[in-house]
């Protein structure tokens, strides 16, 4: 216990750039996927393609690469991005790729008499997708949108490869420094898996609003 209390103020410095870094790649990434899987169906064929080669680029290549390309290629050309901001950048385009995906299906599996009493009710295209379509597909959006936000999580610990001093980084500083590999990395998955627990309680409440203010909340 000793030892855990002496290492445990280190890891929470890094466990704090990892909550940061988490979240403000994971809010990006929605508005992300949203524009994305909005454009994916649009009527633009320029919007369609465009929105297509970002979603296939983006979940075709590996995150690690896109952050080293972030990091290490861009200054290359000449634009030089901190650590910070190439990490958040790279976790929001990765995540905001296959969110893009999860906003397209779940549009689209809006019944289709939505979509009739919308255009009775003469609802413009735009009126349609914010006030009928959105409000019905959000709900049935976040059980997916949960999970990757922990896969989000777990994908932070690559920030670590690019220099940034998250909860990876100072764990393995300190496995180094000290040699006390098994309760350094003990101690490190208990921070991820309570990290992991607290975005599940909180994307399930905001489930269950989002379903009570549409009118679900009986069937939640």
């Amino acid at each position: 216990m000793d030892t855990l209390s002496k290492l445990l103020p280190s890891l929470l410095q890094g466990l704090e750039v990892t909550v940061w870094i988490t979240l403000a790649s994971t809010l990006i990434g929605a508005v992300l996927s949203f524009a994305a899987g909005i454009a994916k169906i649009s009527r633009s064929r320029a919007l369609r393609l465009l929105a297509g080669l970002y979603i296939e680029v983006f979940r075709g290549t590996s995150l690690l690469v896109q952050l080293f390309w972030l990091y290490y290629a861009l200054p290359v050309i000449g634009l030089r991005l901190s650590p910070e901001v190439a990490g958040v950048a790279g976790l929001s385009l990765n995540i905001g790729a296959y969110g893009a995906e999860v906003v397209r299906g779940a549009i689209l599996a809006v019944d289709p008499g939505q979509y009739e009493a919308a255009t009775a009710l003469n609802f413009t295209p735009r009126q349609t997708l914010w006030r009928v379509l959105l409000p019905q597909a959000v709900v049935e959006m976040m059980p997916t949108f949960g999970n990757l936000a922990i896969q989000n999580l777990k994908d932070s610990a690559l920030v670590s490869l690019i220099s940034l001093v998250d909860l990876t980084f100072k764990a393995d500083q300190l496995r180094n420094l000290t040699l006390k590999t098994v309760p350094i990395l003990g101690l490190t998955l208990v921070l991820y898996f309570v990290l992991a627990l607290a975005i599940a309680a909180g994307m399930r409440f905001l489930e269950r609003r989002l379903a009570l203010a549409a009118g679900r909340g009986e069937a939640r």
